[in-house]
């Protein structure tokens, strides 16, 4: 059996947070690593997108994980944002694709809800939750680190997802694209 290791991204163009776990024993984890990507001294897009490429990559090959759980982009306001956010969104996808690691998408909610028990919990709440369940000794400065961490948790706490199944914006997930298309006849042209 493989080792399961799981890559938590908070993608983002401005700060891209991170974070790592392994799987010890049944429901038990531990800590590899946290951080954040900082991307505004970098006046480009195109270059924050490339310098996201090369961290997530530069993270699979060090830690050799076989998982990416990513936080989906929330809707906004701003659609500028937005096109951003899921071409940072999308980058990392990408980073992790080229290295064969599958791939699992969450809502904001859903990860908060996986480790706070509340799908509206703020960011303090679950780094809190996160920096007590690892015996983390300081919280990081910038909490898009463990956005990043929150997202492996609540990807880990998923026993029975198979890999790449959609996960609806709702948090209820399809076993496969067949289920999903069933499920979904509205969404599919």
């Amino acid at each position: 059996m493989t080792e399961r290791i799981i890559l938590g991204i908070d993608p983002g163009t401005t700060i891209m947070g991170y974070g790592l776990i392994r799987e010890k024993s049944a429901g038990k984890a531990e800590l590899l690593a946290l951080g954040v990507l900082e991307l505004h001294k970098y006046d480009d897009h195109y270059t924050k997108l490339k310098v996201i490429f090369d961290r997530v990559t530069g993270l699979i090959d060090q830690f050799h994980p076989t998982e990416l759980a990513i936080e989906t982009p929330f809707y906004g306001k701003n659609v500028q944002s937005m096109l951003k956010l899921g071409r940072a969104q999308g980058t990392a996808i990408a980073a992790a694709l080229s290295r064969s690691l599958d791939i699992y998408e969450y809502a904001p909610r859903k990860i908060k809800l996986a480790i706070t028990g509340q799908g509206n919990a703020s960011k303090e709440q679950v780094a809190a939750l996160l920096q007590k369940m690892f015996a983390i000794a300081e919280i990081p400065a910038n909490l898009d680190a463990t956005d990043g961490l929150a997202a492996a948790v609540c990807h880990f706490y998923q026993k029975d997802k198979a890999p790449g199944a959609p996960v609806a914006s709702g948090g209820s997930k399809a076993k496969s694209w067949k289920e999903f298309i069933s499920n979904n006849p509205k969404r599919v042209k």
